[in-house]
Order: C-alpha cells, then structure tokens, then sequence
C-alpha cells in the first residue's frame, strides 16, 4: 500500500463530503449552512490542491485543474459570504445565501469529477 496514495485519496474524498456538508439544504436560508463548513470545505480543498502538484501525468494535470477549479468556486463562496455580512446593511439574505450555496455546488461537481478520476484510475491499475 502506498502511503502518498492513501493521504491523497483521504484528501480528496474529504474535501468532496465537506462541501457536499455544506451544499445540502435549502439554497436561500442562511441558517442551513454553516460559515465552519465552508472555511472546512475550502481549507480541505487547499490541502489537496497542494498534495497534487508533484504528479506530472496526464491525469494528475486534469486532477490538479479540478482541484483548482474547486478552490475558485470556494473562495468566491468565501468572498460572497464576506460581502454579504460585513459590507451589505441587510447582511446575509437568502439571495445571498444562494449564490454562494451555487459557488459551493460547482465545486462539488468538480470535486466529484476529482473522485470519479482517481476511481477510474484505481479500476484501471487493477487491469
């Protein structure tokens, strides 16, 4: 068993369940979604990306691109939240609330397609 494999895939299938944590609920109300759980989503996100700068395959270029991707959407998330409570005069509303949850769901899908990329890799080292 290699140990990089195994912190990899922790990393990534981490960061995909945290911001699916966070994504789940209603898109407008704000008490559904927990400012921690983002701070989590993309803190986890940012480990992985770092994880995946040494592979210099094919695949490990797409995987760090999805990565990437994901950071973006959750630091636009982060920012949005950030605006929203500390330089609006309504604060955080629902229509904010769906914007960054819409932030957040885009990383999901790419931190799904992330997961979906090293499975296929393992199916395939199998063969």
């Amino acid at each position: 068993m290699n140990f990089e494999k195994v912190v990899f895939g922790f990393f990534i299938t981490l960061a995909a369940t945290l911001n699916f944590g966070f994504f789940i609920g209603e898109m407008d109300r704000p008490e559904l979604h927990s400012v921690w759980g983002l701070a989590a989503a993309l803190a986890v996100s940012v480990i992985a990306t770092i994880l995946k700068f040494g592979d210099r395959t094919q695949l490990g270029a797409v995987h760090l691109a999805t990565s990437l991707v994901a950071d973006l959407q959750l630091l636009a998330a982060a920012l949005i939240w950030g605006w929203a409570v500390y330089a609006t005069p309504d604060g955080m509303t629902g229509a904010m609330m769906a914007q960054v949850v819409s932030m957040s769901g885009g990383a999901l899908l790419a931190n799904l397609i992330s997961v979906v990329l090293t499975l296929g890799e393992i199916l395939a080292l199998r063969r």
